[in-house]
C-alpha cells in the first residue's frame, strides 16, 4: 500500500493519494512538502519510489532485511534512517519483538517504509488528510513528530516493566525458585533488548559537539532537544530497571541460600543425633551375651540412656545457639 500526502505551501491547502508520475512538479517549491508512506509493499513497488528519488541500492537493500540497530546515513541529496518501535506483550514467549522504520528525509520530501501497522504513522497520517498541522513546518518537523509518537509508546512499557519488578519482589517469598528464576530471566531479557533499541536512537538525535548528525531547521531544534531528554530518561529508566532486576535477583539467590544452609544445619542436627543412638542400639544389639542383658529392667535403662543422650545434644545445640 502506498500512500502520498501533499501540502502546497503558496496554497495553504493538503492533497493526498497524489500522481507519483508527477513528483518532480510537487518538489519543484523547497516549501512544499511531499509525504510517501509505504506500508507491506513488495519489491516491485519499492523500487518504483526508489527509481524516482535515485535512492541508493545500499539503502534499498537495508529497507528489504532488518537491521538490528538504529543508524542515520548522509547520502548528500537525502538523509537514510532506521528506526525500531517496540511491542509489548507478556503473555507471548517473545514478550518483547521490533518493529522497523525506515525513513528517507529530502530538502522537502519524507519517504516512511514500514512492514507492520504503526500507531505514530497512523495517527499523524489520519491528521495530514484535511490539516496541515505535521507538515507545514518541513520535513524535519513530520520526522520528529512521527519519532516522537514511537518514543511516547515506550513509556507505558517501562512503567510495566516497573510493576512487574515490584510484584517479582514481593513473590519471590512465596513461589517456587523455577518459576521466579525464570521470570526474572525473562525481564532482563526484555530490558536488553530495550536498551538497544533506545540507546542507538538517542545517539542519531542527540548532538555531537553541538552540532546534529543531519540537518534541521533552526526553529524545530527545541522539538528535537526535547526528544533527546525523552530518550535519555528513558535510558535512565532501563538503566534503574536492570539495576533492580539484578538487586531483585541477587537477593532472591541470598533467600534461597539461606533456606539450603537452614536446612542443611537441621539436617546436620539430625545426623548427629542419630549417631550416637546408633551406636548405643548396635552395641545393645550384638549377637552376644552383655552384662545386665538378662535384667527386666535393661532395655527402660537403655532407653533411659538413648533419652538422656538426646536431651544433652539438645541442650549442647541450644547453648551453642545452633536451634
Amino acid at each position: 500500500m502506498i500512500k502520498t500526502y501533499f501540502y502546497n505551501h503558496s496554497q495553504q491547502t493538503m492533497h493526498h493519494d497524489v500522481d507519483l508520475s508527477q513528483v518532480h512538479s510537487f518538489l519543484r517549491s523547497p516549501e512544499d512538502l511531499l509525504w510517501i508512506d509505504l506500508y507491506d509493499v513488495g519489491n516491485d513497488e519499492l523500487q518504483y519510489v526508489a527509481d524516482i528519488f535515485n535512492f541508493h541500492p545500499l539503502a534499498i537493500e537495508d529497507c528489504l532485511h532488518v537491521s538490528p540497530r538504529a543508524k542515520v546515513d548522509d547520502y548528500e541529496n537525502y538523509y537514510f534512517f532506521v528506526i525500531h518501535a517496540l511491542r509489548y506483550n507478556e503473555e507471548s514467549d517473545n514478550e518483547i519483538t521490533t518493529l522497523e522504520l525506515n525513513v528517507f528525509l529530502g530538502s522537502n520530501y519524507i519517504v516512511t517504509i514500514h512492514k507492520k501497522p504503526m500507531p505514530s504513522i497512523g495517527r499523524i497520517a489520519a491528521v495530514s488528510l484535511h490539516s496541515k498541522k505535521y507538515m507545514n513546518r518541513g520535513p524535519d518537523f513530520l520526522l520528529y513528530s512521527i519519532v516522537d509518537g514511537i518514543t511516547d509508546e515506550y513509556f507505558p512499557i517501562m512503567d510495566r516493566i516497573s510493576a512487574r519488578i515490584d510484584e517479582l519482589e514481593d513473590e519471590m517469598y512465596e513461589h517456587q525458585m523455577e518459576a521466579i528464576t525464570e521470570e526474572f530471566l525473562a525481564l532482563k531479557r526484555t530490558i536488553i533488548l530495550i536498551r538497544r533499541v533506545i540507546l542507538p536512537q538517542k545517539r542519531i538525535f542527540a548532538p555531537v559537539n553541538g552540532t546534529m548528525l543531519f540537518k534541521i531547521n533552526e526553529e524545530n531544534i527545541p522539538f528535537y532537544i526535547d526528544l533527546v531528554d525523552h530518550l535519555e530518561r528513558l535510558v535512565d529508566s532501563a538503566e534503574t530497571s536492570r539495576d533492580l532486576v539484578n538487586g531483585a535477583l541477587d537477593t532472591y539467590y541470598s533467600i534461597v541460600s539461606a533456606k539450603t544452609t537452614e536446612t542443611m544445619q537441621i539436617l546436620t542436627i539430625i545426623s548427629t543425633i542419630m549417631m550416637p543412638l546408633t551406636f548405643i542400639t548396635g552395641l545393645m544389639g550384638m549377637n552376644v551375651h552383655l552384662p545386665g542383658q538378662d535384667s527386666p529392667y535393661s532395655f527402660w535403662a537403655i532407653m533411659g540412656i538413648l533419652f538422656t543422650v538426646i536431651a544433652l545434644m539438645l541442650l549442647y545445640f541450644k547453648r551453642k545457639r545452633w536451634l
